[in-house]
């Protein structure tokens, strides 16, 4: 009887482990691809914001100070 309990607990041990390590390689792909989408949106605005003071529609200042809000925000720039 003990033997049935312990070989019990080893495939219930096996089984949480192997489905903890998926789960755990699923969420690191949702943040990774979430993150990549959350530093998409960042270089769009820097590209807006790039393109509106090329064409004048912005000053230095309006363009350095948006500029570190988006670099606050980001990994990448």
């Amino acid at each position: 009887m003990p033997r049935i309990i312990g070989l019990t607990a080893a495939a219930v041990l096996l089984a949480t482990a192997g489905l903890s390590a998926c789960t755990t390689r699923e969420v690191a792909t949702g943040a990774v691809v979430g993150g990549a989408a959350y530093e998409y949106s960042n270089k769009r605005a820097m590209d807006e914001l790039r393109e509106d003071y090329e064409k004048g529609r912005i000053t230095g200042e309006e363009y350095d100070r948006r500029k570190r809000e988006i670099e606050g925000r980001s990994l990448v720039y």
